[in-house]
């Protein structure tokens, strides 16, 4: 079936109807008008009840991102803060929430750290991704611990047609900027398969600016990526399948702080960089057991790995985490009217590290169910889970959605959702900066969401929203973690999609009020105003695209006393297929060479910001030979 027939059939399916065909998901995932993420089955995005942005192959291509997060900053509610170019680790705020508040996972599987929190999302290659949903505000109900902010989920590329399909990518750019990728793709009737891989590798900037000398070099770094998705139809009702993700490299950068010996109370210049490795694995096995009854089960392994070395001294830190997991789901449609999600999650955390924990492993379990019933003239979306953790007890969490049609054109959505994170191996259980009697951190959010299809070729989807965070996790006076900080995040957000004239606009703009409740304060490293504009047309073989992304300013710190300026970046992007098999692509980020921090650092009294790259061109070719 190609991917026409399957958007007609989606479009002809009920709510929470899934698709009847083999290689269901193969072919959502090609598709811009469909959602996975949200319930963990094929769906239209419109009738999902989580406000949504979706990133297809296709939007991949014509974007000509260098990384993830550089395509995430174009999702209104979302804002990246980097700490000095590729490489270097982001800040994730989805609506206001810190990193460890939002959940990432790779086709299904949590990466993020269990003793940071972080998930390194900066490591995975854009080459190996087929394709990005952003879920905005909480799915606590169907994914527990981490989404308070909201879910970033990544789908690794995918075969699609049948026979074979080669592909190859060389870029050349800025900063000495090598990018190669090669891949393999194709199937029949029965089996599909994609395996790629790919070779970054850059000199990098100086990433500070006041600093010790030996950190006035460039900060190099270098990623290997493998990917592998592999599908099978046993029968026309049974799918089995595998989805490999591995990315490792280098990567190096500054240390202003230098290395602290305790027992001189000294400071130490240093040249650190670290060994990383982010991989995923998962398997599934997907039947249709009747026409009112689907299940799927998936086992996954992911492991997030650090070893920080110093080139001046026998300093090596090791962070190792490793996560072992079990889903399973039911989808069941009771009548025209009535669907039912039933499903439980197993998972168990573990590390590997230099530091001495006095835990190094745990275990989560829990059990949901969700309801969804639909008229013509409403809808309506009630869910509840129930997470039991080894470390923390158990913990309950809501959701309810009301959707009003106001005419086929217009619709009105009314939300209330609850969330929870759980404390990290490091909020737990570091060497003498920890507190285990840590409670988790929860959440009450509400939202209102207008969605119109203004004319034929314009969308406005836009929210209002608040959430309200207690029991926060922050250092207190005496270097351990507490429970004490309550937060309340107001928000507006809107995209608008639309195309006029032969161009095709993409519009998000963003406005939050990030506050601690206790002393009044913005939240640190939360831009109140954000705003992103991607403008593309395409002329025969000819494609031309801009982008415009303003920013306005922050605080580094808590009390805000380190303020952060606003940016604005602009960038061009064109595209020339030769023919039918070649292509070559040129870009220029921030064409203005605009100086700009995300994050400040101390050095010697002083406050300095972490430097981003300037002007940056790209150059590129893609080759994909027609057998």
């Amino acid at each position: 079936m190609n991917l026409s027939h399957l958007a007609l059939t989606l479009t002809l399916l009920p709510a929470g109807h899934l698709l009847a065909d083999t290689f269901e998901r193969d072919q959502a995932l090609k598709l811009p008008d469909v959602l996975i993420s949200a319930n963990r089955q094929v769906e239209a995005r419109n009738d999902s009840s989580a406000a949504n942005t979706v990133f297809t192959r296709d939007d991949i291509d014509r974007l000509q991102p260098s990384s993830v997060t550089d395509l995430l900053r174009r999702v209104p509610g979302v804002q990246v803060g980097q700490t000095g170019g590729r490489g270097s680790l982001p800040g994730i705020y989805i609506r206001g929430t810190k990193s460890a508040q939002s959940l990432v996972l790779v086709d299904g599987q949590r990466i993020g750290s269990t003793t940071s929190g972080d998930s390194n999302l900066q490591h995975l290659n854009i080459e190996q991704v087929e394709r990005v949903e952003v879920l905005r505000g909480s799915r606590s109900v169907i994914y527990g611990s981490d989404a308070i902010g909201g879910v970033i989920q990544i789908f690794t590329r995918r075969g699609s047609e049948q026979g074979l399909q080669p592909r190859l990518h060389v870029g050349f750019g800025s900063n000495q900027t090598w990018e190669r990728s090669l891949g393999l793709s194709g199937g029949d009737e029965k089996t599909r398969f994609n395996l790629g891989a790919s070779l970054d590798e850059t000199a990098g900037i100086n990433r500070t600016h006041e600093s010790y000398p030996s950190d006035g070099d460039h900060d190099e770094y270098r990623n290997k990526s493998v990917s592998l998705s592999l599908s099978h139809a046993l029968t026309d009702d049974i799918e089995i399948g595998a989805n490999v993700l591995d990315n490792r490299g280098k990567s190096e950068f500054d240390n202003p702080f230098g290395r602290f010996d305790m027992n001189t109370f000294e400071s130490f210049q240093q040249q650190p960089y670290s060994d990383f490795d982010v991989s995923s694995v998962s398997s599934y096995i997907d039947a249709r057991i009747n026409d009112a009854w689907k299940t799927r089960l998936e086992f996954g392994h992911s492991e997030n790995r650090e070893k920080t070395l110093d080139k001046l001294s026998d300093e090596r830190t090791l962070f190792n985490t490793y996560r072992d997991s079990v889903n399973w789901q039911n989808d069941l449609t009771l009548d025209d009217r009535n669907s039912l999600i039933l499903g439980g999650d197993w998972y168990e955390d573990r590390i590997n590290s230099s530091t001495p924990f006095d835990e190094d492993s745990r275990w989560n379990r829990a059990a949901f169910i969700q309801h969804r019933y639909q008229t013509d003239s409403f809808s309506t979306e009630l869910g509840l889970r129930r997470d039991q953790n080894q470390q923390f007890g158990g913990q309950n969490s809501w959701s309810g959605t009301f959707t009003l049609p106001l005419n086929p054109d217009n619709d009105v959505l009314l939300t209330y959702s609850e969330g929870f994170r759980a404390p990290t191996f490091n909020d737990l259980y570091y060497p003498n900066y920890s507190n285990p009697d840590l409670k988790p951190e929860t959440s009450k959010s509400y939202e209102l969401q207008w969605r119109s299809q203004l004319t034929d070729t314009s969308r406005l989807e836009a929210s209002l929203y608040r959430t309200d965070l207690q029991d926060a996790i922050i250092v207190g006076s005496n270097n351990l973690p507490q429970n004490v900080a309550s937060a309340r995040i107001n928000g507006f957000e809107a995209a608008l999609k639309q195309e006029l004239f032969g161009w095709q606009s993409n519009l998000g703009v963003a406005i939050i009020d990030p506050r601690d409740r206790d002393n009044g304060h913005t939240l640190a490293r939360r831009a109140r105003r954000t705003l992103s504009l991607d403008l593309d047309r395409q002329f025969d073989r000819l494609g031309l695209g801009a982008s415009w992304q303003a920013v306005s300013s922050s605080y580094d710190d808590e009390k805000n006393l380190q303020p952060l300026g606003g940016y604005a970046l602009l960038g061009l992007r064109s595209s020339w297929a030769l023919n039918r098999e070649v292509k070559l692509e040129l870009k220029v980020d921030n064409l203005l060479d605009k100086g700009y921090s995300r994050a400040l650092y101390s050095y010697d009294g002083g406050q300095y910001g972490y430097r981003e790259e300037g002007r940056a061109w790209m150059f590129g070719v893609t080759w994909t030979p027609e057998f």
